[in-house]
């Protein structure tokens, strides 16, 4: 309801429109929270397109079944696509912004490269999707059956890819660290020391519900599975399933910022400073 909050909104969104990042002091973390969050609404934006499109179209009606073939076969899975674009985008400016300044804690930057790739594996999922929907035998040096196991290959990688980052580098969770990391007694197995949410249950209950729903998002990212009739309400049920699970990865993601930047990077540091101090009492 404040005016600042709706004017920083939008001059963020703004920012963020084509991939921009700002600078840290400026707020760049904003920046990619609001472009994650755009990536949970990819289907919600390529849905509100088709019923525009239908709105001013002169074939059907707005409360008519969905017609996603509306704007052409493939400009649905382009507007699905663009969170993903800006969401990489920002990734490779991270990783150029890390090679200009290069120090020994910063690195050479992987790590952006390896967020990028998350985000990359989207669209041959999107892709794949939209071949599928206007198979043609003629043009397609695959059989179809081909190009849906590479499609179900596509959506695991995206999906256990997604998994695998929430958990390790979004939420710096020890679920696939070392097994010392991941054993360590100062911590519930697999997660973390320093944590905001004292119940061990709250993060073993998101990793669980984290992983469920990144396959099942994946699943519906495919525009050729929308001509089912018996699948329209089953969408919208997992529109708002990946808004509440992006809703509860947000809280934890906030969260491991708070420690990143009160509590320091990494658990080893600490321990390397414990055994400093025991070094110099000796």
């Amino acid at each position: 309801m404040s005016r600042y909050g709706r004017l920083h909104f939008l001059s963020t969104l703004k920012r963020i429109s084509l991939g921009g990042l700002a600078e840290v002091q400026d707020g760049k973390f904003g920046d990619i929270l609001l472009a994650d969050v755009l990536t949970s609404y990819a289907k919600v934006l390529g849905d509100l397109f088709v019923s525009t499109c239908m709105a001013f179209s002169t074939k059907t009606t707005s409360t008519a079944k969905p017609d996603r073939g509306c704007g052409g076969a493939y400009l649905v899975p382009l507007i699905i696509s663009i969170p993903s674009i800006i969401r990489l985008r920002q990734c490779l400016i991270d990783y150029l912004r890390v090679r200009r300044n290069r120090t020994v804690s910063t690195g050479w930057g992987g790590q952006h490269l390896a967020n990028a790739l998350k985000y990359s594996s989207a669209f041959p999922v999107i892709l794949l999707s939209a071949l599928q929907r206007g198979y043609d035998p003629a043009t397609f040096h695959m059989s179809e059956a081909g190009l849906f196991r590479l499609w179900l290959f596509c959506v695991f990688f995206n999906s256990f890819y997604s998994f695998y980052w929430d958990v390790a580098k979004d939420w710096d969770l020890s679920l696939f660290s070392s097994g010392r990391e991941r054993n360590d007694p100062e911590h519930p197995y697999g997660l973390r020391r320093y944590r905001y949410f004292h119940p061990k249950e709250v993060y073993y209950t998101a990793i669980v519900v984290d992983l469920l729903l990144r396959c099942t998002w994946s699943y519906k990212l495919s525009p050729h599975l929308d001509h089912f009739n018996d699948l329209e309400g089953g969408i919208f049920l997992m529109e708002l399933a990946e808004v509440v699970r992006r809703w509860m990865w947000i809280f934890l993601r906030v969260e491991t910022e708070w420690v990143r930047n009160n509590r320091g990077p990494a658990p080893d540091d600490v321990l390397l400073g414990d055994f400093a101090g025991k070094v110099d009492e000796d």
